[in-house]
């Protein structure tokens, strides 16, 4: 495991590179494109152990953070999902770099971070060979309203005496609080960006193998893959089912990160 910073002087992302434990040359490499904020905490250790178990099987991983995210430059306000494409296809050539360019490259993404690859995909260069989607954030208004729950949430339990405005203004306006999740603030590029994310309306023609994996009642991501299928029948494309007991938005304990086994081996699955 090396940790490193790379990108340009002013763009500096941080990332953690996983080369094979055999010493060997890797056969295949992975990028892991994180969540957003909260969520992203929540699988910081599931990516971790994903991550160490590829590499013990040969395949080299890295996990990295977002510009105005984790440990990389910048700050919340700075993020935007455009920048956040660029940074994963930087982290794709930063991959290839690291263990041969002739190498077949996948990109996961969880949540938001499967959202950013889909938008960065068509862009990558050298190409994507595969992308695999976990939970992916395809209807924007719908994910920004269940975040904002979530965050009127925490605030009645942070405070012994909850203010009930919180509660009635989402509920008059569910985005009513969408500037601030969780303790992350969303700024308005990044929140009209979000919005933007309609499950009715492919990308451009997929260049590259598509697996998405999601509860059988997750209507926008089913609803997507229909609307891929529709609008490009040669699309290499996969809808997997798969129902896990990781509540994106759900921290009951302080510090709390889960790694449920069933979602670590059904991506491990998938990867592999």
């Amino acid at each position: 495991m090396k940790p490193f910073y790379f990108g340009a002087q002013h763009r500096k992302l941080f990332g953690v590179f996983h080369a094979p434990e055999d010493g060997k040359a890797a056969r295949s490499g992975v990028v892991l494109v994180p969540p957003f904020g909260h969520e992203a905490l929540r699988v910081h250790r599931l990516y971790r152990l994903l991550a160490e178990r590829l590499a013990r099987q040969g395949v080299a991983a890295l996990r990295f953070d977002f510009y105005g995210t984790g440990d990389s430059a910048g700050d919340d306000e700075d993020a935007d999902l455009q920048g956040w494409a660029s940074d994963v296809g930087l982290a794709h050539r930063e991959l290839l770099r690291s263990i041969g360019s002739d190498r077949r490259i996948t990109w996961f993404g969880a949540r938001l971070g499967a959202s950013v690859a889909l938008r960065a995909a068509p862009h990558a260069f050298p190409r994507v060979h595969r992308l695999v989607l976990w939970d992916p954030v395809l209807d924007g208004r719908a994910y920004l309203a269940q975040l904002g729950i979530a965050h009127v949430e925490q605030l009645e339990l942070a405070h012994f005496v909850p203010d009930t405005r919180w509660r009635r203004a989402v509920e008059r306006d569910p985005l009513a609080l969408s500037s601030e999740c969780l303790g992350y603030a969303v700024a308005e590029p990044l929140r009209q960006q979000i919005l933007e994310l309609k499950p009715n309306v492919p990308p451009a023609a997929p260049n590259c193998a598509i697996t998405a994996i999601a509860s059988a009642l997750d209507t926008p991501t089913s609803h997507w893959c229909d609307a891929v299928g529709a609008a490009h029948s040669q699309a290499a494309l996969r809808f997997v089912q798969f129902e896990h007991s990781l509540v994106w938005t759900s921290d009951p304990f302080a510090n709390n990160e889960l790694a449920p086994a069933p979602a670590l081996q059904k991506m491990l699955a998938e990867l592999q």
